[in-house]
Parts: structure tokens; sequence; C-alpha cells
């Protein structure tokens, strides 16, 4: 399964894909206010199923984030902690990673360098 949420297209997308169960979200561009609602969509809504429980967000592509994404992640994460799942953040760039590492999202929230080990990890 595959949605394509595209706002202001030559700054954000948001593709998510199902990997055994898990939702795997590619996020590409610039995450701040204008992609709120996207974003939050791609990562929870259950068009028309149930929400998913597990998430992986691919920030591979991702060259800028704000408060704004920090916000979305910690919600997110909350709301699927709440149903006993969780969100990993996977593939980080070196700026994007270093604002997360400054607020310590990544305490509350685990990271991968990567989406395969961030599917595979039993922690």
């Amino acid at each position: 399964m595959s949605d394509k949420d595209t706002d202001r297209s030559d700054r954000f997308s948001a593709v998510h894909r199902t990997f055994d169960g898990v939702r795997v979200v590619t996020v590409e561009g610039e995450i701040d206010h204008h992609v709120r609602e996207l974003l939050s969509a791609a990562l929870l809504s259950g068009y028309g199923a149930a929400p998913p429980s597990q998430i992986v967000v691919d920030l591979g592509g991702v060259t800028f984030m704000d408060s704004t994404g920090i916000n979305i992640f910690v919600t997110a994460s909350q709301a699927v902690s709440a149903t006993e799942g969780w969100l990993r953040i996977a593939a980080a760039q070196k700026p994007v990673l270093h604002v997360m590492q400054l607020v310590g999202i990544d305490t509350l929230i685990a990271c991968y360098p990567s989406v395969e080990q961030a599917l595979t990890s039993d922690a």
C-alpha cells in the first residue's frame, strides 16, 4: 500500500508503505508548520482502517526541520505508545539529527542509522 501526500511539492513529500505490518513513512524536503497536517496524516491516519501501531519514519531526505517536526513526532509517539506500539526515526541527516539531539527527542524516540535497522531492532 502506498499513498503520496504532497504540499508545496518543491519542499515536502511524505510517502508511506507497509512492510510486515509496520508503516514506513519516507519524508523528503522541509518539515515546518506549512506541512504539519500532511505529515501528521501520513504518520497516523488509518485511511479507513485502524491507525498504525508501529511506525518507522525515514528522514533521509529531510533537509530542514523546525520544532513543528519535533512536536509531530512526540505526539505520534505518544499516540502509538498508548496502543502498545512504537515510533522509530531512521536515517536522519546530521543537521536534522543534531536538532533532535539538542532537544532530547532521541532519548524519547529511538533513532537508527537506517530504515532496515529500525525495522529489525528488537528494542
